[in-house]
């Protein structure tokens, strides 16, 4: 008999099964529930809030930037308000090292997007910015769910309409 190998989760410490577990931080269900998934307003990604009373929707990084640098400016390629040191943001500096200057993006048209020269990177075929593909995989998540949803119900209603007929026939 094999053993399933269980982690812990990272802010009440109980254990689970690894797919249980959020991606990012680690979390199990009840303390996902629990603090709500909020963007932060400088650097736009999704954070978990730490505490219950928390109405911060600065994430940790952004916070040390901001005492360590002050209040960022938008930066020069996505206009995102992060650029903390210089007129760049962190995201667009990197991939600016890593995949060469910025191209325009096949959705909001910005020269914002990195051609990573990979055709598997591109989202529905598509060279999009960060912002942009976010929002695309958002709706596909939507998207998704709005399908499970209603192939729960068509199941059901099924399930309600069968046993109305077995019901109904003689036996």
């Amino acid at each position: 008999m094999s053993a399933t190998a269980l982690f812990a989760c990272s802010r009440c410490f109980a254990r689970y099964p690894f797919e249980d577990l959020s991606a990012g931080q680690q979390l199990c269900k009840e303390c996902r529930g629990s603090f709500p998934v909020v963007k932060c307003t400088y650097c736009r990604s999704e954070f978990q809030q730490t505490s219950k009373g928390s109405t911060s929707t600065i994430c940790k990084k952004c916070e040390q930037n901001v005492k360590a640098y002050g209040k960022p400016t938008a930066c020069e390629y996505c206009n995102i308000i992060a650029a903390f040191i210089g007129n760049r943001c962190q995201r667009c500096t990197n991939s600016e090292i890593k995949y060469g200057p910025p191209v325009n993006c096949e959705q909001c048209k910005q020269k914002c997007a990195f051609d990573r020269h990979d055709d598997d990177k591109k989202v529905d075929g598509k060279l999009l910015c960060w912002l942009c593909t976010l929002s695309f995989k958002r709706a596909l998540a939507k998207t998704k769910q709005g399908d499970a949803d209603r192939r729960a119900h068509m199941k059901i209603s099924q399930m309600h309409k069968n046993k109305k007929e077995g019901n109904s026939e003689p036996q």
